[in-house]
């Protein structure tokens, strides 16, 4: 829990108090000087509540993180080994894939052919 709570509810609750004693006493300086009191406990009691979601969300980030990064060499040999079953299993299957990807990318990746630059015939 963060300081800014504590200390903005007791802001908050000297502020209800002074509130009702200005109004007990028919002062309105002293209710206004409450009110606003209370307001400013609010605010720093909110901005204390902000902060804690804020740490509690990099919190569960970096915990996620670090659970991503120690269990990657699982998953990617997990993967590796689903893969290497499936060309086993299939291998002209996976032969085909492998050359339909080769020709895509092979034809991604040629230029088209050059075209001569048009003649201007000028006809005089």
């Amino acid at each position: 829990m963060d300081t800014d709570r504590i200390v903005g509810s007791a802001k908050e609750y000297a502020g209800r108090a002074e509130g009702a004693i200005g109004d007990m006493a028919g002062d309105a300086k002293t209710q206004a000087s409450g009110k606003a009191r209370e307001a400013a406990g609010t605010v720093q009691n909110l901005y204390g509540q902000a902060k804690d979601a804020v740490r509690d969300a990099a919190d569960t980030a970096t915990s996620y993180a670090k659970d991503a990064y120690e269990n990657s060499g699982d998953t990617f040999r997990d993967g590796t080994q689903a893969l290497s079953k499936k060309v086993q299993d299939n291998p002209l299957g996976a032969l085909m894939v492998a050359g339909g990807i080769g020709f895509a990318l092979a034809l991604l990746m040629s230029r088209p052919a050059r075209r001569p630059p048009p003649r201007w015939r000028y006809y005089s």
